[in-house]
């Protein structure tokens, strides 16, 4: 498995974490990853995109087309400001996989960062998982449902746009492998304390690597 270190780490233990958010291009396993990891954390999972669909009524697909993406990214907003309330009115836990575009709002990277100053006590971590473009590009092609997924010049372009604000993250992990190896990087990024219940080399219990 490859490990690699964050792009940043803060200093001293993470207070509290009770919120975990994936980000990343699309594609690059956010939804996947993050279920595996609420299940072996035994915290909740939230997908952004499954939440927007679900309170709208509609495919991400349809309010595009239908919309736009600036309505769209208003529904998104308030999406995210809804989840990040509950958590922290409800003092629950939460992994939350983001949508491919979503930290690259500024006003929901401000939502973010906000909810986790020190001063609050409730702890954010930001994680971006990293996944190389030809990998990305093969998963998306097979893939229905994308709307701003329209060819690989416009589909590369999109990325590097993105890019600096995945590099914001706090840490990054390496998401081209098994959803399981994911896991296991971010298991072992030692945000989680005993919580995570991994072995000492961060694996998964019962996890085989092949």
């Amino acid at each position: 498995m490859q490990e690699l270190s964050p792009s940043y780490k803060p200093s001293g233990p993470v207070p509290d974490c009770r919120l975990v958010c994936l980000t990343g291009f699309m594609g690059s396993g956010k939804s996947t990853a993050g279920r595996l990891l609420a299940a072996q954390l035994a915290w909740r999972f939230i997908d952004l995109d499954d939440e927007i669909e679900r309170l709208t009524g509609l495919p991400i697909s349809q309010i595009f087309e239908q919309k736009g993406e600036t309505v769209f990214r208003d529904i998104e907003h308030d999406c995210l400001k809804r989840i990040l309330g509950s958590v922290s009115e409800r003092d629950t836990h939460l992994v939350l996989a983001l949508g491919g575009g979503t930290f690259a709002q500024p006003r929901n990277a401000a939502l973010l960062r906000e909810f986790g100053l020190p001063a609050q006590g409730s702890g954010a971590v930001l994680i971006w998982l990293d996944c190389p473009m030809e990998e990305l590009l093969q998963r998306c092609v097979l893939m229905g449902g994308r709307p701003l997924f329209r060819d690989e010049s416009s589909f590369r372009k999109l990325y590097q746009e993105r890019l600096p604000y995945y590099q914001q993250a706090d840490y990054r992990v390496a998401s081209g492998g098994e959803p399981i190896r994911v896991v296991e990087q971010i298991l072992a990024l030692g945000i989680f304390g005993r919580a995570a219940g991994a072995s000492a080399d961060g694996k998964l219990p019962g996890a085989s690597i092949v």
